[in-house]
């Protein structure tokens, strides 16, 4: 029965190698689309930056603009995490985490934005229930910051550690 089958591995070598290919042809046209991405949103930002020059823009503007900025820094870990995986062949979950704190970042400017725009005038039982709403998310927010900000250094300090292992073994064997 072993002699009808096919020789072990050469199918699963040839499978692999049209998997392997078609993976970095998705990677590719994918970073490209990010890339394109980006440049579109860098180029917004910019009109944004000099309308709000030319017409002195307002609290509102800006946050438009600093809004549109840690977009493209989103984009662009992203683009980085797939140039880094198509290298490599390999998942990190740290640009991840990364592109998770700008966006929680991005929200807590808005969100900031939003409530500081309620404050204004008589405070109504809606103005009020919006208020408490925004800084239960404003609470939760911190704490995924702060949960981001954590994990992104016990990553850091775990491949450290790693790394001088590595070297311990190198210099002892």
């Amino acid at each position: 029965m072993a002699q009808d089958e096919d020789p072990p591995g050469r199918v699963t070598q040839v499978s692999t190698r049209l998997f392997a290919h078609t993976e970095h042809l998705i990677y590719a046209a994918l970073g490209l689309l990010l890339a394109l991405t980006a440049i579109l949103a860098l180029v917004n930002a910019t009109g944004l930056v000099v309308d709000a020059v030319l017409h002195l823009g307002g609290a509102a503007k800006l946050l438009e603009i600093v809004d549109r900025l840690l977009f493209v820094l989103m984009v662009v870990e992203i683009l980085h995490t797939v140039r880094v995986s198509m290298r490599s062949g390999k998942l990190t979950g740290e640009p991840f985490l990364i592109v998770g704190l700008i966006a929680s970042i991005r929200r807590v400017l808005v969100i900031t934005l939003q409530s500081s725009e309620v404050m204004h005038g008589a405070m109504t039982p809606e103005r009020e229930a919006m208020f408490r709403a925004a800084m239960i998310e404003l609470g939760v927010l911190a704490v995924l910051i702060l949960t981001m900000v954590v994990s992104i250094y016990i990553l850091h300090r775990s491949r450290a550690e790693a790394g001088q292992a590595g070297e311990q073994d190198r210099t002892h064997g």
